[in-house]
């Protein structure tokens, strides 16, 4: 399988700085003038990573970028993701004021679980396969401590990092259904999916109404629901050191 690799990965902030490093599942940069009713198709019908997806791994090294590959799965065309002691996200940036309005529709399959990733512990906080959508929702909306922390994250990263993220994970050790704040900050929030029970090697239709699951994790302090900002696709081992795989396709937006 070929690596989806067309241009070199996007470098985002030191996740060793766990509090800010939670709030870059992506900021916006080099965003077209329209992206249209669906996402660009990831991958793109020649099996590359078509702009504007582009892959944000961390800076310096710090752990290797996940992989992200190629693959025709049970006749379905999709894009493997694997992690090993690595971070990774692929990301689609929106346009501005982009409306949060529509579904959000996927296929997935979890491989291989990470059996030392656990969401409610710092040191088990890898997901093994997740889909995100960011928010621009503005920041006088979040809670005073969150909003410095949020500040200072962005003045150090130079990026416009979002206020609010749900991502829909993959996690066999939740039951299906949870909602939950990452560890490191309540600026993103988990919605487990595919959970305990779900069987592995076997592809899933997800049909999510973004809106709707904005106000679920985030009504407590938004009533209005805020332009989407991006698009994220993903999976990550850097802080249990274990190895995971999935994959993704048909990823689409539909107003």
């Amino acid at each position: 399988m070929d690596p989806l690799s067309r241009s070199p990965p996007r470098r985002g902030p030191a996740r060793g700085r766990r509090a800010a490093a939670a709030l870059v599942v992506t900021a916006a940069a080099g965003v077209p003038a329209a992206v249209g009713a669906n996402l660009t198709p990831l991958p793109d019908a020649a099996g590359a990573l078509a702009a504007p997806w582009r892959i944000v791994a961390l800076p310096d090294g710090k752990a290797p970028s996940t992989r992200f590959e190629r693959a025709t799965i049970d006749g379905v065309p999709a894009v493997r993701i694997v992690a090993e002691g690595s971070y990774g996200n692929l990301v689609h940036d929106l346009p501005t004021g982009t409306p949060a309005a529509g579904t959000l529709r996927w296929r997935w399959r979890l491989e291989q679980a990470n059996a030392a990733a656990d969401l409610r512990r710092k040191p088990g906080d890898d997901a093994a396969l997740k889909v995100c959508a960011s928010f621009a929702m503005p920041i006088d909306r979040v809670p005073f401590v969150e909003r410095q922390i949020l500040r200072l994250a962005r003045s150090v990263s130079g990026e416009d990092l979002p206020a609010a993220t749900v991502c829909y994970v993959w996690d066999p050790r939740e039951a299906t259904g949870t909602l939950l704040p990452n560890v490191y900050s309540a600026r993103l929030r988990w919605i487990v999916l595919r959970g305990s029970g779900t069987a592995t090697g076997n592809w899933f239709d997800e049909s999510r109404d973004i809106a709707a699951d904005f106000r679920r994790a985030f009504g407590d302090e938004s009533a209005e629901v805020p332009p989407l900002q991006a698009i994220v696709v993903g999976a990550d081992a850097d802080n249990t050191g274990g190895r995971s795989s999935g994959a993704v396709a048909a990823l689409r937006l539909d107003r």
